[in-house]
């Protein structure tokens, strides 16, 4: 697993480093603070494909198959 620690970046960033880290690896713990980002994160989920658990507040957990 590959932490991604995006806390105090502004959206779009912790979407593009999310997107970054699942093309080296298949499981990541996204951190980001910005309140934009969950709805970032699934839209990017759902489009590539990825699962994502929310990990407690301000963590994903985003894996894909």
């Amino acid at each position: 697993m590959q932490l991604v620690d995006a806390r105090g970046m502004r959206c779009p960033w912790p979407a593009l480093r999310l997107a970054r880290a699942m093309r080296e690896t298949a499981d990541v713990l996204l951190l980001a603070d910005d309140p934009r980002a969950a709805g970032e994160v699934a839209a990017l989920a759902a489009e590539h494909g990825w699962r994502v658990a929310e990990d407690g507040a301000d963590r994903w957990r985003v894996r894909r198959d």
